[in-house]
C-alpha cells in the first residue's frame, strides 16, 4: 500500500489528497518501526505468559483425545494420531497444556483444609507437582493426619512433591504448640522421636529455575548471604534458636526486632540486595497469617502465601496457594476458605498453659 502511495505522489506531485494519504501512511510505517525497535530492547516474554489455560473449558460435545491428569500417555498419542487421520482438530486446551507447580504455605494441622486443597487443585502427581513451605504441624489438632499424608505423597512422588522445613518442624515448638502431645496421644513417644529426626533432615529452601527462592520465614539477620551459604547449612540438628523465628516482613528499610520479639523483621532494601546478590527475581515465603491468604510486598519482590484458612478456628482469614508457570514464573494466586472439620478444637494437645490461654 505504501509503495502504491509513493507511485501516486510521483505521478501526481500536486495532488493534495495523494500527498495527505502518503503522509498518513508514512506516519504509520514509522510508528510500527519505532514499536519494533522498542520491543527489541525489552526482555522478550514468552507467549506462555499470556495464556490462561485454567479458564479454558473442554466442551461436552468434544469427543476427541484428552490428556490424562494433564499428562501425555501412549493411549492419548494413539487417539491423537487417529483423530488427526480423520482430519479433526485437537482441543486447544490440550494443545496449550503446560506444566505448573503449586506452592502452598502453612497448613498447621488443618487436615480437612489440606484435603480441600487437593480437591480444588488436584492430587499430587508427576504432572501436578507441589511444594509445601513448612509449618505442617502444631496448633491444628489433626497434625498427625497432615504430616503422614504429606510424607506419603513425598514417598510416592519424590521428584515432584517437596516439603520445606518451617519453624514449627522443631522440638521446642512441638512441645509447646501440640504436635508432640498429639503424636503421644495417638501413637507413642518413640513415634514422636522419629518425627523429630525426620524434621531435622528437611531442606530449608528451594530455588525454582534460578529465578524464585522459596523458604519458610524469609531473609537473614545479616547481608551477603548466598545460595551456596544456604546449601552449606548443617541440617541434621535443631536450629540454634527454636523459638518463633524465621523472619517477618517490614515495610521500612533495614532490619529490626520482630513483633514476636525473637526474630528480625526485614525491609524492602534487604530483599532487593539479597535478590541482586543471588540473581533472583523474587522470593516466596510463608510464616505469617494474611487476611487474603497471600500478600505481595517489597515492590513485588517478596510474596507471602498462607494455606491455613480461618487459622485456629478464629482468625477468619482466607487461604491461598500459588501456581508458577511460564518463562518468568509469575505467581498466580488461588484463594479458598475453610471447610468443616470434626469437633476437635485447635490446640487440643498443646501445653496446659496455652490451652488455658485459648479459653
Amino acid at each position: 500500500a505504501e509503495l502504491g502511495r509513493i507511485r501516486v505522489v510521483k505521478v501526481k506531485p500536486h495532488d493534495k489528497d495523494a500527498k495527505m494519504k502518503y503522509q498518513e501512511c508514512n506516519k504509520i510505517v514509522k510508528q510500527k518501526a519505532f514499536e519494533r525497535a522498542i520491543a527489541g530492547d525489552e526482555h522478550k516474554r514468552s507467549v506462555v505468559d499470556s495464556l490462561d489455560i485454567e479458564s479454558m473449558t473442554i466442551e461436552d460435545e468434544y469427543s476427541g483425545p484428552k490428556l490424562e491428569d494433564g499428562k501425555v500417555t501412549v493411549t492419548f498419542m494413539k487417539e491423537l494420531m487417529q483423530w488427526y487421520k480423520d482430519q479433526k482438530k485437537l482441543h486447544r486446551k490440550c494443545a496449550y497444556q503446560t506444566e505448573k507447580i503449586t506452592v502452598c504455605g502453612d497448613t498447621h494441622g488443618q487436615f480437612y483444609d489440606l484435603l480441600n486443597i487437593f480437591e480444588l487443585n488436584g492430587l499430587p502427581s508427576e504432572t501436578n507437582p507441589y511444594i509445601f513451605n513448612g509449618d505442617f504441624v502444631d496448633r491444628g489438632s489433626f497434625s498427625v493426619e497432615v504430616i503422614l499424608t504429606l510424607f506419603g505423597f513425598k514417598l510416592l512422588y519424590p521428584d515432584h512433591f517437596h516439603l520445606l522445613r518451617g519453624n514449627h518442624e522443631t522440638d521446642n515448638m512441638n512441645q509447646i504448640y501440640g504436635f508432640e502431645g498429639e503424636v503421644k496421644a495417638k501413637y507413642t513417644a518413640q513415634m514422636y522421636e522419629l518425627f523429630s529426626e525426620v524434621f531435622e533432615w528437611l531442606p530449608l529452601a528451594q530455588c525454582i529455575n534460578g529465578k524464585v527462592l522459596i523458604m519458610h520465614g524469609g531473609l537473614f539477620s545479616e547481608d551477603g548471604v548466598t545460595l551456596d551459604d544456604i546449601r552449606k547449612i548443617e541440617r541434621n540438628r535443631q536450629p540454634p534458636d527454636s523459638g518463633e523465628g524465621g523472619g517477618a516482613l517490614s515495610p521500612q528499610n533495614g532490619r529490626s526486632v520482630s513483633k514476636r520479639g525473637v526474630s528480625c523483621q526485614f525491609g524492602p532494601d534487604v530483599t532487593k540486595a539479597f535478590l541482586e546478590d543471588n540473581h533472583l527475581d523474587y522470593i516466596i515465603r510463608s510464616h505469617e497469617v494474611k487476611a487474603e491468604g497471600y500478600e505481595v510486598a517489597h515492590g513485588g519482590r517478596c510474596v507471602t502465601v498462607f494455606s491455613a484458612p480461618n487459622y485456629c478456628d478464629q482468625m477468619g482469614n482466607k487461604a491461598s496457594y500459588i501456581h508458577l508457570r511460564g518463562s518468568d514464573l509469575r505467581p498466580q494466586f488461588h484463594q479458598f476458605t475453610a471447610v468443616p472439620h470434626p469437633d476437635v478444637k485447635p490446640m487440643a494437645y498443646a501445653s496446659t498453659l496455652l490451652q488455658l490461654g485459648m479459653m
